[in-house]
């Protein structure tokens, strides 16, 4: 059952197990949420269980054989091991947990679809993309019905006709209690962060997730063929906070519990009035500056702007830079870098960008004032949660970790990820 952000109204509330929140987003696609394709998804117990565990385990099956045994009714992942063999494990059904499935895919299996994150929150939107990194079947949430509702990550989703194919390229191998186990060709990666997701939060380490919910080191690169070491002290269980990668794409897993702590958005309407209210000024055009709602656009004159060298708002004016119409002395003449400005109040050289706020609620460790802006995309949130994601490494698709905006995913800069914002006040 997909449910949208907002709960059913009902007499018996649903029981939520937990909410999936894609960075990137900043709360709605740049074409609207609809449907599958949204960038948050709300997990809730369904009314008749459909998960599922493993029961029987063929392991001398021909590649036919293992072709008739997929064909059941029933799901079923086979291993081919050689083109003359293939293992095939059954599974059966659960009573006791919803499987919810992810994925690229707009088949029915999948619950919820993910695209490629194009960073700035602009792009292709709802397009598919023939060069995506992301599998068609990519991971499925296992959640148990009962409390305390625990939620786990396996690699891989079961397609239409119920299967999960792991070819003889892919990781493989026995597992000491006789069951096969694998990895997805680029894997599914999860990080649970040190002290959840609260304020003393602090990044953990990166992990890959099996098709059997396993955990295990980074392989050497994304694709390869020899799986990572068994971390058998870890389990797959998502606990608030936690990252799920899926190459392409990062979600953040809040649990309902998690959520019930987290500043809401009606919370950070109440924090954008209240900083409007104050009636920040520009210093060079002495105008008041406003942060817009989510219905209005602010006028291009109160679009606060801010010199992320030093963090002085300002409105956007032309004093000395590459675009000034003054006739005073150009950005090349003054020494700067291309897209560098200086500051009117300190002189300070660097980015000078118009600042949005950071609407996706989930996000925050905290409720307090946004006071701070991720360099150099100009998102605006709370010291807390700007230092966080400062601090956080991101998987940049295949090729490595970054630390990055989540409200649009841009990478941060390499020196001062984020600054203090110094607002004018008004004059009288």
């Amino acid at each position: 059952m997909l449910a949208p952000e907002q709960e059913p109204l009902s007499s018996s509330k649903p029981i939520k197990y937990g909410e999936l929140i894609v960075l990137g987003y900043n709360g709605s696609l740049p074409n609207g949420d609809r449907g599958r394709r949204r960038s948050r998804f709300a997990l809730f117990k369904r009314p008749k269980a459909n998960g599922v565990k493993p029961s029987t385990v063929h392991s001398t099956c021909s590649p036919q054989t293992a072709k008739a045994i997929s064909n059941k009714n029933q799901h079923s992942v086979s291993y081919t091991l050689s083109r003359a063999q293939t293992v095939v494990v059954e599974y059966a059904h659960d009573s006791t947990t919803d499987m919810f499935q992810i994925g690229r895919s707009t088949e029915s299996p999948i619950d919820f679809v993910v695209m490629d994150t194009v960073p700035g929150c602009h792009g292709r939107g709802d397009t598919l993309s023939s060069q995506s990194t992301i599998s068609r079947f990519a991971c499925r949430i296992v959640c148990q019905r009962a409390p305390p509702y625990t939620a786990r990550i396996y690699a891989a989703g079961f397609d239409s006709s119920k299967s999960i194919f792991l070819g003889e390229k892919a990781a493989k191998w026995w597992c000491a209690d006789s069951q096969m186990d694998g990895l997805t060709t680029n894997g599914i990666l999860v990080m649970r962060p040190r002290h959840g997701f609260t304020c003393e939060s602090k990044p953990g380490s990166w992990r890959e997730i099996s098709v059997c919910g396993n955990v295990f080191t980074l392989r050497e690169t994304r694709s390869a063929q020899k799986p990572g070491k068994l971390v058998e002290n870890e389990c797959h269980e998502l606990v608030d906070g936690t990252f799920l990668d899926l190459c392409g794409a990062t979600l953040l897993w809040r649990s309902a519990e998690g959520l019930s702590r987290t500043p809401t958005p009606k919370h950070l309407e109440l924090l954008r009035r209240e900083l409007n209210a104050a009636r920040p000024q520009c210093p060079v055009g002495l105008h008041t500056l406003a942060f817009p709602s989510l219905e209005r656009s602010s006028s291009p004159e109160q679009q606060p702007w801010a010199y992320l060298s030093c963090g002085h708002v300002h409105g956007q004016h032309c004093w000395r830079g590459s675009a000034e119409e003054d006739g005073s002395r150009s950005g090349e003449e003054l020494g700067l870098e291309p897209g560098e400005r200086e500051c009117p109040l300190c002189r300070s050289r660097g980015l000078y960008v118009p600042l949005k706020l950071g609407r996706e609620s989930a996000l925050y460790l905290d409720a307090a004032p946004p006071t701070h802006a991720l360099n150099p995309c100009g998102h605006v949130c709370s010291e807390r949660t700007a230092a966080f994601w400062s601090r956080l490494l991101l998987p940049h698709g295949a090729h490595g970790f970054s630390p990055a905006c989540p409200f649009c995913m841009r990478p941060l800069a390499r020196h001062r990820r984020s600054v203090r914002l110094i607002f004018q006040g008004p004059l009288d």
